[in-house]
């Protein structure tokens, strides 16, 4: 082969290794492409969130809230009104406050409950207006245990717990231990006691699905009953529910499946609970509620909503912007569960930041909630999302 020919070889070699390099690239460079859009797909603040057969809309949704508005548990226009506006303002999700499973287990006698049949009519008008406007109702079932029987903080004349026998009652707990020194020293719950209430959480949640009702979420945080049973600082009990982690949790795991019998599969759970006590290292910490949320999503818990504290009067909060997305982050990763992020999240880019890092899988507002309810709508404006306005708002849309 002459020099000509050989160059020309070498030539022809040069191009097609150029060649398929070159489709090498464009393919890595397509794939990366492709696996960052997929990234970004899922990992967005608009983006929908499915938990079981229920699909949510976006990853905002409304905390509940004590509004201390109803009289003997019953619903009515505030609340009507109040859930259903978050509903028109966009929210993916919107949740009913700590709704009691029987009377003795409110905070003050102006609780929401839901502990008899005649309390499903008025809230299935709240929970059609919220699905008509494309969100979904969820419903916070509670027992306040040892932090009963206060005067709700509308009642301006009285300060604190309300006597047995002045429109208050006795307190229940784990254990005889009074929340502070001005507090009524509850009852500790007998074996019957124990069994009571977790039939009255099941009932509470065949109620639940009657009234419309597409998520349960059961509150085992901020010192009410369930948080009780889980804190080695109020739960003192020599029996099967009190002492090892084990038995700390049973009430909890109990409660949980009992509802599972009663609500469908196809409809979420979730659990909130007080990732820590602020009480380390005598109190329930961090560690515990990674192997709790393990332990509950074994038994149909498809959330853990992460907060903290409430457990004591005297727990010292670090508290600041985002300061308990930490524990959504940890208990996501650790134990494999979907996490809600709450405290302090206040602006559509932190929101949008705990969901883009993987620090969360549902941002749940409150406060911001109360200052605005339209968060979601001016949320997407801001992240150059577009999101579905009510029909009725959409001339003012794009100002």
């Amino acid at each position: 082969m002459g020099a000509a020919e050989q160059g020309t070889l070498n030539r022809c070699l040069r191009s097609q290794r150029f060649s398929l390099w070159a489709a090498a690239t464009a393919i890595r460079f397509a794939a990366s492409e492709t696996e960052t859009e997929s990234i970004e797909a899922m990992s967005h603040l608009f983006d929908p969130l499915k938990l079981r057969g229920l699909t949510l809309k976006h990853r905002i949704a409304v905390s509940p809230m004590c509004m201390y508005s109803s009289e003997d548990g019953f619903a009515n226009d505030w609340h009507l009104v109040h859930l259903g506006s978050r509903a028109c303002g966009g929210a993916a999700l919107v949740m009913t406050e700590a709704t009691a499973v029987e009377p003795e287990g409110r905070i003050s006698p102006e609780d929401l409950g839901l502990w008899k049949d005649e309390h499903i009519e008025f809230l299935k008008r709240v929970t059609n207006f919220i699905k008509s406007q494309g969100a979904a109702p969820g419903i916070q079932l509670a027992h306040a245990g040892r932090k009963a029987s206060t005067y709700s903080p509308h009642v301006r004349t009285a300060k604190g717990y309300i006597p047995v026998g002045q429109r208050g009652w006795k307190p229940m707990a784990p254990s005889a231990i009074p929340f502070d020194a001005a507090a009524t020293v509850p009852e500790e719950l007998s074996m019957d006691g124990i069994r009571r209430v977790i039939h009255k959480f099941e009932e509470a949640a065949s109620r639940a699905l009657v009234a419309g009702f597409e998520v349960i979420e059961l509150h085992a945080a901020h010192g009410y009953l369930l948080d009780e049973f889980l804190s080695p600082i109020s739960n003192q009990r020599k029996d099967a529910y009190g002492g090892s982690l084990n038995y700390r949790t049973r009430l909890v795991r109990e409660v949980v499946s009992a509802v599972r019998k009663v609500w469908p599969d196809g409809k979420p759970l979730f659990l909130r609970i007080s990732a820590t006590d602020w009480k380390e290292p005598d109190g329930w910490t961090v560690d515990q509620s990674v192997e709790l949320a393990k332990a509950v999503k074994g038994l149909g818990v498809d959330l853990i909503d992460c907060s903290s504290g409430g457990l004591v009067p005297d727990a010292k909060i670090p508290t600041g912007p985002g300061y308990q997305v930490p524990f959504a982050e940890r208990i996501r990763k650790e134990a494999g569960i979907a996490t809600g992020a709450v405290g302090l999240i206040t602006t559509a880019a932190q929101a949008n930041e705990i969901i883009r890092d993987g620090k969360a899988d549902l941002v749940l507002l409150a406060r911001e909630f109360l200052r605005d309810p339209y968060f979601p709508l001016h949320a997407a404006a801001e992240l150059g999302q577009d999101i579905a306005w009510p029909k009725q708002y959409l001339r003012a849309k794009g100002r």
